[in-house]
């Protein structure tokens, strides 16, 4: 099974981690102590993220302020 989630990496003492959420173990029929492979892919949110909100308030930026002013 593959198990596919965007988790962010925790300080745990002088080393790092990350969690699997419980549901996600659930599904996969996994626990704590369990060996599994896992690869790394870096996710560059937050320029995504940034880029994307650029976007959308060159488009609906005014929109936006005239819908809260009502």
């Amino acid at each position: 099974m593959i198990i596919t989630t965007t988790q962010k990496i925790i300080k745990i003492g002088d080393s790092a981690g990350v969690t699997i959420p419980a549901k996600e173990l659930r599904r996969a029929g996994l626990k704590p102590g369990d060996e599994v492979v896992f690869s790394i892919k870096s996710v560059p949110a937050q320029v995504e993220v940034l880029d994307e909100y650029v976007v959308f308030k060159m488009r609906y930026g005014e929109t936006l302020k005239n819908l809260a002013t009502r």
